[in-house]
Formats: structure tokens, C-alpha cells, sequence
């Protein structure tokens, strides 16, 4: 009995420690739970690694692209100018001073000299090219600013006209056309390229840029005599030595005082606008006459945009001609107009083109087409006259719109909207400049920052219009 119950027990026994087992393996089942949401945990912390470093890499993409965005900002023009200058500053102590006073006239007048600068953006991506085409210096580019402050329509009393201020009879010594439909010295690529011309040949006529550029404003006769004068007094004659007018002796003084300020603008008070190296307008070409109030609505541009980029058209359209015609117009608006003018199904003109019969007088030609008589003539630029020039050709407007829009006062084949430009020359005087502009003085001295009635010979006056 005790033996049966011995082994009863010890079967128990046996039993237990044989349980105890499968219990302490069971145990693990919270601990496998634990390892299962260990490795959840340290999947979530792998995920989060994995999604940091995403981000990191996101972030290095983005900052990547920021940088080549930054990279593929088109170069500051004023840098490729400020890399090109060649033309060496003054030693002559009376030069110098003549340096810092202009360097100082622009200082004080800030407004003045960013509107100036601002006027350059249409143009001087196209005369930086040009100049350095030709490998010249690039205070070249400078000099539309010294001649008409970069406006195309500035006019000087020498009857000067455009960009780089061309005289009529040295603009149609270089090519450049003046007629009653255009005047070529204020198309900008015409008169860069007739310019760029003049001045190469000045500069192998003289041998140094200073001479050539007083040449320019002064004229090759006046320079060669003084060389002349100066060769049989045996003296020097270089720019700074030879006698020259005061405003050609400033001449170059004025461009290293404007190389100056574009160089270091902060220096002197002066901001100088970014402006991409890249071109502002495009030439679209016209093979048939069409009214540039047209263009403006196929290209989608002010009146403004139109004159400052094509000054040189003196009437309300563009007349047919054996060549193409060139017309320019902002880069941005040249799919704009491409694309309106294949879509445009109706006319290209509502102008007709009339020859007035011999000793036909403008009061009968206006009466035959029903048009008033001071609105003919101010479509034509007859005002003051009775009769025609021989040959004339004079303009009709077909419709009655276009006899309307010309019946207010003040309202031209041309109402240019932008800032005028007056060259100040020998005689000038503010109260003269105010009335032949029909401005007040004290307009034109609040317009450009004028303390006095004091102007400078070769600087040029900003005229409100």
C-alpha cells in the first residue's frame, strides 16, 4: 500500500515537473508579444529613421533645386559691363575734379538716376551685345546714357535725336533714313549699329577711345584741328591736353564718373536696378501695311511699350514696303502676337493711302473725305500749312472711330505717354526748356531734383509729360 501510494506520489511529481515546464514555455507567450512589439517599435524607428532621412534627402532635393534655380538666374548685365571696361581714368588733376563733380550730380539726384537706369532694361542687353561683337570697350554701352540719358525719343536743340543722339546729316551718312514715315536715328538697332560704326572709325582715325568719343561730340573736323594746333606748337595730343568746348571736355569725365557709380552704386547713394543678361525685345518682320493700334492689340501691349521699343515709326501704321519691315516688340508678347495674329480674319489697316492731285489744297482734300479740317492735319503734321509738299502722300482714315480718336486736343498720330528727354546744350536756360515743353519750371525742377534754376551743359533734363 505504501509502495502504491509512493508511487502515486512520485507520478505527481513526475507530473508537475512536467507541466512546470510547458508553463514556464507558455510564459513567453507575453514575452513573444513583447518581442512582437519590440520589433514594431524598432520597425516604427526604422520607418522614422527612413522618413527623417526622406525628409533630409527632400530637403538636400529642394535646396538642390533652389540652387540651381539661383544658378539658372539669368547674370546681372551690369556685371558683363563692369568686366569690360578699358578705357583708363583721368591722371590731369582738372579732369578728376571733373570726375567727382559729376560722380557727385548724380549722387545728389537718386530719383533722377534710377529712372535713368530704369529705361536702359529695354535696351542695354542689345548694345552690351553689339559692343562686344566688336570687341570694344564697354563704357560704350555707357554712352547712350551721357547722350540722351538711354531715351529713345530725347532730342537735343542741334536737332539731335535718339538713343545715341545722331545729327540729321551724320545719321544719313550712316545709313540712317529720315522721312515723313520714320526717322531711323531713333530705331534701336539701326542707330546702335550706324553709332558703333561711327565710333570704330573715329577710333582709327585718332588711335585712342578718348579722342574718338570727343570726336563724336564734337565733331572729327574740330578734334583733327586741334591735334593740327597742337602738333606745330609741339605740344601733347592726347584728349586731356588739346583745347576742346567745355562740354566736350567733360565729355569722357562724365562716362568714368558713370563707370564709377555702376561699379560701386552703395558708394555713392545710387541704386543701380538688376536687369538679366538676357534680350528684352525680338523683331517679328511685316510683309503688309497694318495700323500699329493693331499690333498693340495682337501683341497685347501699351501704346508706351510699343513707341519706347519703335520710336522711330512717325505714323498710326506701318505702310507696305518691297522689304519686310522690322517691328520690335517685348520677347514675353511674341507668341501672344503670333498667335492672335493666325487667328485675326479681318483687316490689317484701316488707313487708305491718298497722292493729292496737283494744286488739290488740304481744306478740299478733308472736305472731299468728310474729315475735320484741324483733325487731317494733325493726322498729317500739316498743321501751319495750306498747301501740300510736292509728292505727298497723306493719310485717310476710313473709318469714323479713327476721325474721332484724332478730334482731341492734344491727341497726335503719336502721344508718346513715357518721359521725355531734352539734351541741354549751349544757350539753354530751365525757363526756356519749361516753355518750348509747355511745362512749368518749377515741374521740371521737382521732376528732376533741381535745388536752382543752375543746368549743366551736356547733361540731360527729364521732361513730365
Amino acid at each position: 500500500m505504501f509502495r502504491f501510494t509512493k508511487n502515486i506520489f512520485c507520478m505527481y511529481i513526475s507530473l508537475f515537473i512536467f507541466i512546470l515546464p510547458i508553463n514556464l514555455k507558455s510564459e513567453p507567450i507575453d514575452d513573444h508579444c513583447h518581442c512582437v512589439n519590440a520589433q514594431q517599435q524598432s520597425f516604427e524607428y526604422l520607418d522614422d529613421i527612413e522618413h527623417s532621412e526622406i525628409s533630409k534627402s527632400t530637403d538636400a532635393v529642394s535646396a538642390s533645386t533652389k540652387e540651381i534655380l539661383i544658378q539658372e538666374k539669368p547674370e546681372d548685365i551690369w556685371n558683363i559691363v563692369n568686366k569690360g571696361y578699358r578705357i583708363p581714368d583721368p591722371k590731369k588733376k582738372w579732369a578728376k575734379k571733373v570726375v567727382k563733380k559729376y560722380e557727385r550730380w548724380y549722387s545728389e539726384h537718386p530719383v533722377y538716376t534710377y529712372r535713368m537706369f530704369e529705361r536702359t532694361k529695354r535696351y542695354i542687353y542689345h548694345v552690351v551685345q553689339e559692343v562686344e561683337k566688336r570687341n570694344m570697350p564697354m563704357e560704350i554701352a555707357l554712352l547712350p546714357i551721357i547722350e540722351s540719358a538711354y531715351n529713345p525719343i530725347a532730342r537735343s536743340n542741334m536737332k539731335a535725336v535718339g538713343l545715341w543722339q545722331f545729327i540729321p546729316s551724320t545719321g544719313k551718312n550712316y545709313g540712317l533714313k529720315q522721312d515723313w514715315w520714320k526717322d531711323e536715328r531713333s530705331n534701336v538697332i539701326l542707330s546702335t549699329n550706324a553709332s558703333l560704326n561711327y565710333l570704330e572709325k573715329l577710333y582709327n582715325q585718332f588711335g585712342t577711345w578718348e579722342l574718338a568719343l570727343a570726336a563724336y561730340n564734337a565733331g572729327e573736323g574740330k578734334v583733327s584741328r586741334e591735334i593740327k594746333k597742337n602738333k606745330r606748337r609741339k605740344r601733347a595730343t592726347d584728349y586731356y591736353t588739346i583745347s576742346l568746348p567745355r562740354e566736350t571736355d567733360e565729355y569722357v569725365s562724365k562716362l568714368i564718373a558713370m563707370k564709377h557709380i555702376i561699379q560701386n552704386p552703395k558708394k555713392y547713394n545710387v541704386e543701380v536696378p538688376y536687369i538679366p543678361n538676357e534680350p528684352y525685345f525680338e523683331e517679328v518682320m511685316l510683309t503688309e501695311q497694318m495700323d500699329i493700334d493693331l499690333i498693340l492689340k495682337l501683341a497685347d501691349i501699351p501704346s508706351e511699350e510699343f513707341e519706347l521699343l519703335n520710336a522711330h515709326h512717325k505714323r498710326p501704321l506701318i505702310p507696305r514696303e518691297p522689304q519686310p519691315i522690322g517691328v520690335l516688340l517685348p520677347q514675353h508678347k511674341i507668341n501672344t502676337y503670333n498667335k492672335n495674329l493666325a487667328a485675326h480674319d479681318g483687316a490689317l489697316s484701316n488707313w487708305v493711302l491718298y497722292k493729292p492731285k496737283r494744286k488739290e489744297s488740304i481744306m478740299k482734300v478733308a472736305k472731299k473725305f468728310d474729315i475735320n479740317l484741324s483733325t487731317f492735319k494733325r493726322i498729317n503734321s500739316l498743321n501751319g500749312r495750306v498747301t501740300f509738299r510736292r509728292n505727298s502722300t497723306v493719310l485717310i482714315p476710313k473709318s469714323s472711330e479713327l476721325k474721332s480718336k484724332y478730334t482731341l486736343k492734344g491727341t497726335g498720330d503719336f502721344n508718346y505717354t513715357s518721359v521725355g528727354t531734352h539734351h541741354v546744350s549751349r544757350g539753354d536756360t530751365l525757363g526756356g526748356i519749361a516753355r518750348k515743353y509747355k511745362v512749368s519750371i518749377e515741374d521740371l525742377k521737382e521732376f528732376n531734383e533741381l535745388d536752382s534754376h543752375i543746368i549743366i551743359i551736356g547733361t540731360t533734363i527729364d521732361i513730365p509729360q
